[in-house]
């Protein structure tokens, strides 16, 4: 059955007062089915309008789902994709307010900078490593605007692709100094370990992430930009995080990034 217009209207409505009033909501799969990836991408683009009308900018873009653990986690068998606004990012060593969120939970990730637009071209392997400035670890905090995580792929496309905040690792490294698909990741939670995993758990490697998403950015009219930021997805399976809560992200070659939340 197609997707109306009011049912992507409606579904995007819902998850905006989710965010807003901090009370997660039901899916909207109801309202715009599991699979339809056209229409929860329509919901998505419905939110990235809105956000901007706010005056916040778009600085990157995300790849969620590459890891078959977070996707035996969440459900699904495929990439998505969502956007990073200016306000999403929060430095290394400071620390994240808790009110900002609702549910979160945090991943592991190499992160890539920009250097050259990807709006032409092949955009293969080859113009992708080249358009890359450096890479640094990164710690991605998610988030769904639905209740208890509930979500098909419909639900969390349509959510941003479950995205809320982000922190950088301070080491930079370029790819003739390191080889993503070859790291190692560890992560830990107040000194617990609560995953592992490493490049080749994503997509078999990040840069093969890149592409994709390079291509899709294309495809919806929007490319990727000299100077955005792309976190690649998880290197591993996500955690829930609690106030108060340590997490410390280690990748090898590119050092460590810690997310500190506030106690309340």
């Amino acid at each position: 059955m197609q997707t109306r217009s009011y049912e992507i209207d409606a579904a995007s409505d819902r998850l905006r007062v989710a965010a807003t009033t901090g009370v997660p909501c039901p899916p909207v799969r109801d309202l715009i089915g599991s699979t339809d990836m056209a229409a929860a991408y329509a919901v998505q683009a419905r939110g990235t309008v809105a956000k901007l009308a706010t005056g916040a900018k778009v600085v990157g873009r995300k790849v969620g789902l590459t890891s078959r653990a977070v996707q035996a986690q969440i459900g699904v068998d495929q990439p998505d994709l969502g956007y990073l606004f200016d306000d999403m990012e929060y430095m290394h060593g400071n620390t994240i307010p808790m009110s900002r969120l609702l549910q979160p939970k945090v991943e592991a990730e190499v992160a890539f900078v920009l250097k050259d637009d990807l709006a032409a071209g092949p955009l293969d392997e080859q113009q992708i490593r080249a358009a890359v400035d450096y890479t640094t670890a990164a710690i991605e905090i998610v988030d769904s605007r639905i209740k208890a995580w509930d979500i098909t792929f419909g639900d969390t496309v349509a959510d941003n692709g479950s995205s809320a905040l982000y922190v950088l690792g301070t080491i930079r490294r370029t790819l003739d100094e390191i080889e993503p698909a070859n790291v190692e990741m560890t992560m830990t939670v107040n000194g617990e370990q609560v995953s592992k995993g490493n490049g080749a758990a994503c997509l078999d490697d990040p840069i093969n992430a890149v592409v994709w998403l390079a291509h899709q950015a294309r495809t919806f009219g929007d490319p990727l930009r000299a100077g955005q930021v792309v976190l690649s997805g998880a290197l591993g399976p996500m955690a829930t995080v609690h106030p108060g809560d340590l997490v410390t992200a280690t990748v090898s070659g590119l050092g460590f990034v810690t997310a500190t939340f506030s106690k309340e």
